[in-house]
């Protein structure tokens, strides 16, 4: 990953936490998504939902620069995720990544055609083991 995918990331990341409610509207976006998804998040707490999406981006960021703890977080994210756990099938991650970025467009006033780029190349290698692990 080039640092500044990693710095845009970062930019952009920070622009949407300042504003109450990106997080929640994501899940908004993804669980309206599809018919599947919203069965996969029926009991789901979404104040604990929104608290791990917040520490697992940025540990994705940081498995992204091959960061041992962004690591260690990917993997056991990823065997939750499995089918042995929770279930999430490998194309569940790509609807996951256009709902997300839905929600950084509405909500980084800066978001442009390199800040999408960021994203996608930040979340490329999570995205890949999530799928890998399945």
């Amino acid at each position: 990953m080039h640092e500044r995918d990693s710095e845009l990331f970062n930019d952009s990341y920070e622009r949407c936490m300042r504003q109450s409610g990106f997080l929640e509207r994501f899940y908004e976006i993804f669980v309206a998504s599809s018919d599947e998804v919203a069965a996969k998040f029926v009991r789901t707490d979404f104040q604990k939902q929104v608290r791990m999406l917040k520490v697992s981006l940025y540990m994705l960021m940081n498995a992204a620069g091959t960061l041992p703890e962004g690591t260690v977080h990917l993997e056991r994210i990823a065997e939750l995720h499995s089918r042995r756990q929770l279930d999430i099938q490998p194309e569940f991650y790509d609807l996951w990544l256009v709902c997300l970025l839905e929600a950084v467009r509405e909500f980084d006033a800066s978001f442009c055609e390199d800040v999408e780029a960021a994203w996608r190349h930040v979340l490329a290698h999570g995205i890949r083991v999530m799928k890998s692990r399945y």
